[in-house]
């Protein structure tokens, strides 16, 4: 007789790719412990019948295969790729034919569109563009006129403008039916965005359609593999803002994959690091790109394609040309005796292996001697010249001689060879080998700190609680240095080689509304809330994972709200959180003080709320008001919120909407620009509910009225109030 016990249920797994110019990586991961449990790279198939979408299937079946787990056994699947990116960095963009609605001068300024045929992209190409005009979009007969025009003259995929689509997009419509008639792929401005601007609207609209053809094909490949590998979840693609969105709504907005790839990587911090405030700096062969995590957000802007602004929500990264293959440069044939740079150029672009990854026996007898990578190049590159062949100097080696990458990094060198590598520098520059390596650091870390800083004062970072994460196969070729060097907490992320593809995994839903709203009414912006979290809820995440974060900008007349919701794979067994004393230590290590001299001011199940009364420093300390400094420390350990000067109040929910309205109307204060409620955030539950980003105090009262709506009335409320200055 069989046992009738069935078999124990199987840990559902999380696998994220990274489809990156020159490899495919791919990770699995638990869905209960996010531990990282294998990883596969191969080589990305550019050159295939199927494109990158038969590389993303041999690196799945193949982590499958390592890891011992069936295809029902994935929970969940998302991919990020660098395709849409390229396409535009190489011009390789479909025709886009323009079909402008509107008569008189509607007519006149859809017109002018056509000289998005003149933008160029950073491969020199110019936009192919084509356009049509249609008076009627009434007539169906018209708008397929206006369609078949632009497809006769080679266009691929269409773009509807019309100039008020914003607020009634009829006629835009007219050519998407038209287009659908056609069978021809389509977009339309209403659809990429709600905001005003038709030139950049249009923009964006018709960079978002140049990319469609391809991204539709490769989502077709993938979706297609997918299934015939029996793999039953719902496929994800990584967004450009740290989020991933279902296959239909990439379908829709392909344009939101470009700039993908820093963000997997921003996202494998957030998630994987917890990180609460602090600067990702994720640093490959030739470059490092730098990004800002601010109270447990990546930070968003628009971003530029083809020189000009769009309205495609991007991670704010900033690229330095410093990585770990980075060459050193020092003066010229007649004068080697001083370091004159690091980079841009790397042991990549040379084609020559780096100096110490070389069998000690090939370095002897090494002689400096400097190159020009590339024919344009100045020939002041320092190079090993040696009986086997040429080696390069680079930042690795520096790191590595310096004593600056621990053991089992990816980019960890024998210290003795990375030493001997570095000897014909160091005699060249009149000093020792310790000296010429931090030289060569120093000199390679001025620009990055340089962005640094910068990043760190635009975005109000407090520099007593931030920290530098390093990610990429050069994390600790940088990271640690620069830490040193700006007296700043530093550290490289686990497995920083694949945080891309652990940060597609890990990834949240995410969704980003924008409105312009002239005095906006509460419900207009309870409207704007309510939209992005629906959009969310439709792909897939958990309602009650949703967080919904809002910002009123009143000179803009801008609501945007910004939904991201964890999918029901990806609740954590929260069972070993960690405990008071726990808390306290992180939260102490966080102010500088002893665990002892905290406060616990409220807590949840989620949530411990701790900190400190202080004076200000300085020679006037004494005069100036004390201050409570407070650290929110979740169930897993991680600071989600500090404050500098926060005021805490316990509430209960059923009575907390009248408790709240008068905390903020006697925590407001009044001055040339009217009243200036305070920054208020609420602990409800799991959720931390963000309403800092609103100035109107209705507004906040109405966003908060919604949340708290949604909890027991016995439940307790924490709310968090800081004074803006």
């Amino acid at each position: 007789m069989s046992d009738p016990t069935p078999p124990p249920a199987r840990d559902p797994v999380r696998i994220g790719i990274d489809v990156g110019g020159t490899f495919t990586d791919a990770v699995a991961v638990s869905a209960t412990t996010f531990a990282l449990l294998g990883q596969v790279k191969v080589p990305t198939s550019h050159d295939h019948a199927d494109g990158v979408a038969h590389g993303i299937m041999t690196a799945l079946e193949r982590l499958l295969d390592d890891i011992g787990v069936d295809a029902d056994d994935v929970g969940f699947l998302a991919h990020g790729t660098t395709q849409a990116t390229n396409a535009l960095l190489e011009g390789d963009v479909a025709t886009i034919g323009i079909v402008g609605v509107g008569s008189g001068y509607d007519a006149f300024a859809t017109g002018r569109l056509r000289s998005l045929g003149k933008l160029k992209l950073d491969s020199g190409h110019t936009l192919p563009i084509r356009y049509a005009a249609l008076r009627d979009p009434h007539d169906p007969d018209a708008a397929l006129a206006g369609v078949d025009a632009v497809l006769a003259e080679g266009a691929e995929v269409i773009v509807a403008v019309e100039p008020f689509s914003v607020d009634d997009p009829e006629g835009e419509r007219a050519v998407l039916e038209a287009a659908a008639h056609r069978e021809v792929p389509a977009t339309a401005t209403h659809e990429i965005t709600q905001l005003y601007g038709l030139g950049k609207r249009a923009r964006t609209a018709a960079l978002n359609a140049g990319v469609m053809p391809r991204m539709l094909q490769t989502a077709d490949l993938v979706e297609r593999s997918i299934l015939k590998a029996g793999v039953s979840a719902p496929l994800m693609v990584m967004r450009c803002d740290g989020g991933v969105m279902s296959l239909p709504e990439m379908r829709h907005r392909p344009l939101l994959t470009v700039l993908s790839g820093p963000a997997a990587g921003v996202a494998g911090a957030l998630m994987g690091e917890k990180v609460s405030e602090g600067v990702f700096l994720e640093t490959g062969g030739t470059s490092t790109d730098i990004s800002v995590i601010r109270r447990g957000r990546v930070q968003i802007r628009h971003t530029e394609l083809g020189g000009k602004e769009t309205y495609l929500s991007a991670l704010d990264v900033r690229t330095v040309g410093i990585g770990g293959g980075s060459l050193i440069r020092v003066g010229g044939a007649t004068d080697r005796r001083s370091l004159t740079d690091v980079g841009p150029r790397s042991a990549h672009i040379a084609g020559l292996p780096y100096a110490c990854f070389a069998e000690p026996a090939a370095l002897e007898g090494a002689r400096l001697t400097l190159i020009s990578p590339l024919a344009s190049d100045p020939a002041d590159y320092a190079v090993l010249e040696t009986d086997q062949g040429r080696f390069a100097l680079t930042v690795t080696c520096a790191a590595n001689a310096a004593g600056m990458v621990p053991e089992g990094d990816y980019a960890r060198a024998e210290t003795a060879t990375a030493r001997l590598a570095l000897e014909p520098l160091a005699r060249a520059l009149g000093t020792d080998v310790d000296a010429a390596a931090r030289s060569v650091l120093h000199r390679a870390t001025e620009r990055v700190s340089a962005v640094v800083d910068t990043l760190i004062d635009d975005y109000g970072i407090d520099r007593d609680v931030c920290s530098l994460v390093g990610g990429g196969g050069g994390a600790a070729t940088v990271t640690p240095y620069l830490g040193e060097r700006m007296r700043l907490d530093a550290r490289i992320a686990a497995h920083s080689e694949v945080i891309s593809p652990l940060g597609v995994a890990l990834a949240l839903v995410r969704e980003s509304v924008e409105r312009i709203i002239p005095n906006a009414t509460h419900a207009d912006v309870l409207a704007v809330r309510a939209e992005a979290e629906q959009a969310v809820l439709g792909q897939g995440a958990d309602p009650a994972a949703i967080e919904v974060d809002v910002t009123v900008d009143p000179q803009r007349n801008l609501v945007t709200a910004v939904a991201t919701g964890a999918t029901e794979l990806r609740t954590k067994d929260r069972a070993a959180g960690t405990d008071e004393a726990g808390s306290r230590a992180v939260a102490a290590a966080s102010l500088d003080a002893r665990p002892e001299d905290l406060t616990e001011y409220a807590s949840t199940d989620q949530y411990r709320v701790l900190g400190l009364v202080r004076r200000p420093g300085g020679p006037f300390g004494r005069f100036a008001r004390e201050r409570t400094h407070v650290r929110v420390v979740d169930s897993e350990g991680i600071v989600r919120l500090h404050s500098a000067d926060a005021q805490v109040d316990t509430l209960v929910a059923g009575q907390a909407e009248g408790g709240l309205k008068d905390l903020v109307a006697e925590r407001t204060v009044y001055g040339d620009g009217g009243a200036v409620p305070p920054a208020v955030w609420l602990l409800l539950g799991p959720k931390l509910a963000d309403l800092s980003g609103v100035m109107d105090a209705g507004h906040l009262l109405a966003l908060a009225g919604t949340e708290i709506a949604r909890r027991n009335p016995e439940e307790q409320v924490i709310v968090l109030m800081e004074q803006r200055r």
